[in-house]
């Protein structure tokens, strides 16, 4: 049982969600005028939301054929220019951040404190690109081919239109994010958010627009991906794509049928591994923070917490306490711990993985079902023991305030269990000795590894590479990897004076000679 504090859910949407804005949103999808509509519905009440028009394939087809043109002006304006535009849409966010934050819960169902994490994500990264394209793009001199006579330099072009497809889960960070660097590499992006998440998206892109951005240059369509998938990778010429491990093998197929690059952020199963010296207390916040945000709807959140023997029953009666303490609520404030889910799929698939395990021998300690008394898509944080292979949660993504709870008695054992999957995207090390620490998270099979933090140290080290390994995708968001994936590397190599071939009147069983002796002598010297 669980004594979650709850807080009532509010029927009504923030005063700034007006129809005329929402309308307004809508409008800027890539649409014919006669466009069939669907409609969205809000998480925390189940009602009506957003009317928002459908793309067809003609309509992608020619939003592409629109940002095509509009690319090669783009990629045209110096990257000084691109920069201001980025800083200026920076401000945007900040300063107009209620905005987002009342459309990220209107749409997801989280609470105002997971929304925030988004505008601040956004700005960083907007920030970091806008400050780091010109560094990142300039031409660089490579050493060539012969010293003093290769003059050898590395260009970097925009590859032209970029296909995004985003999630609903993160609707500004995996919307925004993932345009930011391949707008200021000089790409056009023709973006499909999720359909439940859209105005979000869209919100972003009427900023990016009022911040400078050429009208043209990103567009955004709504649809199925049954309906509007083929020509949203036939029309692009580098594919983003953030979902489940399923579409992305589908999606990396498509690429490489067409020879164009792919970036895919997948599926995880993520582990956090308490070692034996941590501070229990600050362990067990930690937990909350890494298996709750967003009501556990998050990539990188953890879903399997190995704890090391020793200290094991004291964690896990302070982690329960915690759980058990959070309080869910549908608020357009600050107040509650934990939101809803998104959809009525994804409560299904929570629900169902709780209920099989249990039926199969697993302990409830904290939550274990939904709440219907909050709103219809609430389900309580929930903590379980006693998981055992069959059940289906053991290995499979669950994507929800739910996480498995494991004992260990040696480190050796630990990291294998949190490498027995074939997911790699993020894993947590708690431990006070911060050296051991990082020693363990080193042995991990994650793409990031935080050492005493959940996610958001690895997530906002924007400098720095972030994507999965395994099943849980491949490329690289962040950092350098995360724009120069949409550029095309072009080397200039300019030979002067002599080239390989040997000089007039030597032959070329001399020249074999004179080469060898100066390969060998570069040897000597330590010169590559």
């Amino acid at each position: 049982m669980t004594t979650t504090d709850t807080a009532p859910a509010e029927a009504a949407l923030p005063a700034r969600l007006t129809p005329s804005r929402v309308a307004r949103l809508a409008s800027l999808v890539a649409a014919g005028a006669c466009a069939q509509r669907v409609a969205t519905t809000s998480p925390y009440t189940g009602a009506p939301l957003a009317d928002l028009p459908v793309s067809t394939p003609d309509d992608v087809e020619d939003a592409f054929a629109r940002a095509r043109a509009a690319q090669a002006r783009w990629a045209a304006t110096p990257v000084a220019d691109r920069k201001r535009v980025m800083l200026r849409f920076h401000d945007l966010v900040l300063q107009r951040q209620d905005e987002a934050l009342d459309l990220m819960q209107a749409e997801s169902g989280k609470t105002r404190r997971d929304a925030f994490l988004e505008v601040s994500d956004i700005a960083i990264t907007a920030r970091y690109y806008a400050r780091s394209a010109q560094r990142l793009l300039s031409p660089k001199r490579r050493k060539g081919a012969i010293a003093v006579l290769t003059h050898t330099t590395e260009l970097h072009h925009p590859k032209g239109v970029v296909t995004v497809i985003s999630p609903w889960n993160y609707p500004l960070s995996m919307a925004a994010g993932d345009a930011i660097p391949a707008l200021m590499a000089g790409n056009a992006v023709v973006q499909k958010p999720d359909t439940q998440t859209a105005l979000t998206a869209l919100w972003a892109l009427a900023l990016m627009r009022e911040a400078g951005l050429p009208t043209d240059v990103w567009q955004m369509v709504v649809g199925r991906g049954s309906s509007i998938g083929d020509a949203l990778m036939e029309g692009g010429d580098y594919m983003m794509f953030t979902g489940s491990t399923a579409s992305g093998r589908r999606i990396a197929r498509d690429a490489g049928e067409r020879l164009i690059g792919a970036s895919l952020e997948l599926g995880g199963k993520n582990a956090m591994v308490v070692l034996a010296d941590a501070d229990i207390e600050k362990a067990a916040t930690g937990a909350v923070t890494a298996c709750f945000p967003s009501a556990g709807q998050l990539c990188v959140s953890i879903e399997r917490l190995y704890v090391a023997d020793e200290i094991h029953d004291a964690f896990v009666t302070a982690f329960v306490e915690r759980a058990r303490a959070m309080r869910l609520g549908a608020t357009y404030d600050f107040s509650v711990d934990m939101g809803s889910l998104t959809t009525a799929s994804q409560l299904e698939t929570v629900s169902s993985h709780v209920d099989d395990a249990v039926s199969k021998g697993a302990t409830v300690l904290a939550g274990g079902k939904a709440r219907p008394d909050l709103g219809p898509l609430f389900y309580e944080p929930t903590i379980l023991t006693d998981v055992t292979p069959e059940m289906t949660l053991f290995d499979h993504e669950t994507f929800g305030p739910v996480v498995s709870v494991y004992r260990y008695r040696s480190v050796d054992e630990a990291v294998a269990m949190a490498n027995a999957t074939p997911y790699g995207l993020n894993a947590s090390v708690w431990g006070r000795n911060g050296t051991e620490a990082r020693k363990v998270a080193g042995r991990l099979h994650a793409g990031t590894v935080n050492v005493n933090e959940a996610f958001a140290a690895a997530w906002g080290s924007i400098d720095a590479p972030m994507g999965g390994m395994g099943d849980s995708g491949l490329g690289r968001r962040h950092g350098a990897d995360g724009l120069l994936k949409y550029t095309e590397a072009q080397t200039v190599a300019h030979q002067r004076l002599q080239g390989f071939s040997p000089p007039r009147r030597i032959e070329h069983e001399q020249w074999v000679r004179v080469l060898t002796r100066a390969f060998k002598t570069l040897r000597a010297l330590g010169i590559r």
